[in-house]
Formats: structure tokens, C-alpha cells, sequence
């Protein structure tokens, strides 16, 4: 395994009813290509920053390439090191204080679903950069180990 430190970044969205978005990660290994190899879980939009883009830039585009949403007026509130046996990521945690256009799922090879939640009844399985990132939004804290 190529040992490397990947940045990655998690978007909250709230819709009008106070409920987050959440997309439901692929199950088939190849096809979801995610390097924590945490398929089947639930996951905020996000992903990847690219080199050369700021934070809020890689929220903009992931959650566009993911969603089909235009996210505006983007706020950092965490950071966190996820590990796992098969990757190293820092990630970054972003409120979306603004977004628009219709939902669609763009990549279904990666997420087959988007689906809105109440923030008090999300599912169990979260995608754990996701779960981490939702903990500090409700905790108001900047980093979780």
C-alpha cells in the first residue's frame, strides 16, 4: 500500500426544515472508489481537494459533482485526521449557508441515494469522516479525536 496523507472535505446542508442531506455510498468496492473502503454507509457531500483549491472551493465543486446543488457562502467549522487500516485523511468540515437547484444523484456508481434527514434521526451506519464532521456541528467543537 502506497502510505500517503490525503485532505478531504465533508459539506453539511440544511434544507428549510432543519433536516441534513446525507447519500447512501455504493456498495460494489470498485465502482464506489473510496479509499477508507467504508461502502455502504451513509456520507455527507464531499470528497477530495484537488491541488491548487482552497476549502471551499473542493466543497463547491464535490458537492456539485455529487449533487447537482449549488453551494454558496461556505463556513469551516472543523478539521479531523480519519484513519483507518487502508488511508490517512485530514479532513475538513463546511457549512453550506446557502444552496440551490434541484437534487440529483450525478455519480450512482458512488452514491446510489440522496435522501434529507432529521438531524436527531440520522442512520447508524455514517461514513466515520461524516459521522465525525455532524459531531462537531452538534457539539459545536472544532476537533474531535
Amino acid at each position: 500500500m502506497n502510505k500517503h496523507i490525503g485532505a478531504g472535505c465533508g459539506i453539511i446542508i440544511l434544507n428549510d426544515k432543519g433536516q441534513i442531506l446525507l447519500g447512501k455510498r455504493g456498495e460494489d468496492l470498485i465502482k464506489a472508489k473510496c479509499e477508507m473502503h467504508e461502502e455502504g454507509t451513509w456520507t455527507l457531500p464531499g470528497g477530495n481537494i484537488e491541488y491548487g483549491e482552497t476549502f471551499e472551493e473542493a466543497g463547491v465543486r464535490e458537492t456539485k459533482e455529487e449533487t447537482n446543488l449549488d453551494v454558496s457562502d461556505l463556513e469551516v467549522f472543523c478539521v479531523q485526521t480519519d484513519l483507518n487500516e487502508y488511508a490517512h485523511y485530514i479532513s475538513v468540515g463546511m457549512l453550506a449557508h446557502s444552496y440551490k437547484g434541484e437534487l440529483k444523484v450525478m455519480e450512482p456508481n458512488e452514491i446510489t441515494v440522496w435522501k434529507w434527514f432529521n438531524i436527531d434521526d440520522i442512520p447508524n451506519i455514517i461514513f466515520t469522516p461524516s459521522k465525525k464532521t455532524i459531531e462537531c456541528f452538534l457539539k459545536k467543537e472544532f476537533y474531535i479525536k
